[in-house]
């Protein structure tokens, strides 16, 4: 029941295989659009419900802004609009007409407006109303939405011209205040990541040329995916004073004197979801960790006599009954009883590809000895993937048997994660002959895979046009710095002292 094309013969089809295969998400009529599936928008719902919990936790309230910007308040801020110049869809009228038969756009608008690609701009126009004295700071909001902008080569969940998101905006009296919020909640990003997604991260900063557009400084999480390339899994971004310039965001501190905020930004997007698949999906379909799985259990009836098909349905039953109070990760557990008009096998294979962690089959037999046969997705194939289980013990042991699974998919990624950062190649020469072999899926033992390379950087600042050439980037300059001195990977510069990640990414 494998897959057409499998993580090692071809990745990039594979990628689209297990999101087709899981009926997650399809290609919209909207060119670069996607419709997120149910399955798809129901893990989409359990990271977001995570996240806003860690959001309310440290402080933050959730409000809704325009998704339309004046052009002029990008305008005011000139890093900021040539970031996302490229990418920007803008509105120049407001309704249509007819002509020759045809819709044509009628009544121009006296400012175009941007469809908003990030919410900066007007979120700090508001800030600069909301704003005027020290004793109204600071000011912790966060907003899901919708985001456009304009991707040339679209790929489900990691770029779409629409998407969904977070994006946080935070400001402060000092900057030491704002730093803080966003280290805080580059650290939130990370806790997320690594416990509720099993999504193994290198934390750091970004280098000058990878700052988002207008910020003093971006910190970002990164994961390693199966063919070793990089997936930018959240960003936060300290925005000094900028932004609160451009914006007009001054209040009156606490010594009578007028002073613009600090300002903060941080998000993730609905391209964690890939990044999900790129690190746990097999040759089979999709894999879900338990703690966002849309359904943790699915109960599957084997029903071969139509007669038997009341008791294994009040069976059944007994067995939901006696899981819905568990609580796996301190919160009820999530259980589907497919009583759908198909075949057991038919059914079972489809939540083998969807990735549901425990798929349990239940026939006549089961109901008359008042056992379960249970078995776990990431095991699949395996003789300890499909055992027969009491109904007691399995009720009794389901909790942990998906804390279990949810730690197991984090150790198998980190595993990968730290076999695969190269820290023995040490010179430019080396370095190139590295990268100049093509990325692919990662199998152990293999010393051909191309993946990550935590080496020196000199800090060059024509570093940016380096890297294009040899089609990588620098990741991040990790916060656990060595100390020690090197070779620059990329100029062959001497006595380089900041580490770095290199790699090649999506």
């Amino acid at each position: 029941m494998a897959l057409k094309n499998t993580r090692e013969t071809n990745y990039p089809e594979w990628y689209q295989n297990v999101v087709a295969a899981a009926d997650m998400a399809e290609n919209s009529a909207s060119p670069g659009c996607m419709v997120i599936k149910p399955w798809g928008y129901g893990i989409w719902e359990n990271i977001r419900n995570i996240f806003d919990e860690k959001f309310r936790e440290t402080g933050h309230e959730n409000c809704y802004f325009p998704m339309f910007i004046p052009l002029s308040f990008f305008q005011k801020e000139a890093d900021h609009v040539e970031g996302f110049a490229k990418e920007m869809a803008v509105v120049t009228h407001s309704r249509l007409g007819q002509e020759n038969g045809k819709l044509v756009p009628q009544s121009p608008l006296d400012e175009p407006l941007i469809v908003r690609p990030t919410s900066e701009t007007i979120i700090a126009d508001s800030f600069s109303k909301w704003i005027t004295s020290y004793r109204d700071l600071p000011v912790l909001i966060n907003q899901w939405a919708n985001v456009v902008r304009w991707e040339m080569r679209p790929r489900l969940f990691l770029r779409t011209r629409e998407f969904l998101w977070q994006e946080g905006h935070t400001a402060h009296a000092t900057a030491a205040e704002a730093e803080a919020e966003t280290k805080q909640m580059l650290e939130v990003y990370r806790d997320v990541a690594e416990n509720a997604l099993a999504l193994p991260v290198i934390v750091g900063r970004k280098p000058e040329h990878e700052k988002f557009p207008g910020a003093v400084d971006t910190y970002c999480i990164e994961a390693m995916m199966q063919d070793g390339k990089a997936l930018q899994a959240g960003t936060s971004h300290f925005l000094g004073q900028n932004f609160a310039k451009s914006a007009g965001i001054s209040f009156t501190n606490s010594e009578g004197k007028s002073e613009y905020a600090y300002t903060t930004s941080w998000g993730v997007s609905t391209r964690l979801i890939g990044g999900i698949i790129m690190t746990h999906a097999d040759d089979e379909g999709m894999v879900v960790p338990p703690r966002i799985a849309p359904y943790q259990v699915v109960l599957v009836p084997v029903i071969k006599n139509e007669a038997d098909r009341e008791k294994i349905m009040a069976y059944i039953e007994k067995v939901r009954t006696a899981l819905k109070s568990l609580l796996p990760f301190g919160e009820k557990i999530r259980i589907k009883v497919d009583a759908r008009n198909k075949s057991s096998v038919d059914k079972f294979w489809e939540w083998t590809r969807k990735g549901a962690p425990v798929i349990c089959e239940i026939g006549m037999r089961d109901a008359e000895g008042e056992n379960v046969m249970v078995k776990e997705r990431i095991r699949l194939g395996t003789p300890e993937g499909k055992k027969i289980v009491p109904i007691e013990s399995f009720a009794a042991g389901l909790a942990k048997q998906l804390e279990n699974i949810q730690e197991e998919m984090f150790t198998r990624a980190k595993e990968r994660l730290q076999r695969n950062i190269r820290t023995d190649i040490t010179t430019h020469e080396e370095f190139e002959k590295y990268f100049s072999k093509q990325s692919r899926f990662i199998k152990e033992g293999d010393k051909d895979t191309v993946a990550f390379v935590r080496g020196k950087w000199s800090g060059d600042p024509n570093s940016e046009e380096l890297l294009k050439a040899l089609k990588i980037t620098i990741r991040c300059i990790p916060f656990d710095q060595s100390g020690t001195k090197g070779e620059c990977l990329l100029t062959g510069a001497k006595d380089a002292t900041m580490d770095v990640i290199y790699a090649r990414s999506y």
